[in-house]
């Protein structure tokens, strides 16, 4: 299937919904699904099911990110190093 694609794309966005992933990667989104559903009966993934409304619309989908992984911080601030006291 498109198990290594979808895994790909998983670790370089981290959570996205399954219609994200299908727009990402190109693949149809029932393809996506099966893939997801396979991925995370073998524990690749952790998903569960969601609905968002978007301008008062249900969407329903599958919300998706790798199990067990855990993204490298985000570039930017760092917090500020420790005031000595005089």
């Amino acid at each position: 299937m498109h198990t290594t694609t979808i895994i790909q794309c998983l670790k370089k966005h981290g959570q996205l919904l399954d219609s994200e992933i299908a727009a990402e990667t190109g693949i149809p989104l029932a393809k996506v699904r099966g893939s997801l559903t396979d991925l995370s009966e073998r524990g690749e993934i952790s998903s569960c099911s969601i609905t968002r409304y978007n301008k008062g619309k249900a969407i329903e989908g599958f919300l998706c990110r790798i199990a067990g992984y855990v993204p490298p911080p985000a570039a930017g601030r760092k917090p500020a190093a420790a005031k000595s006291q005089d």
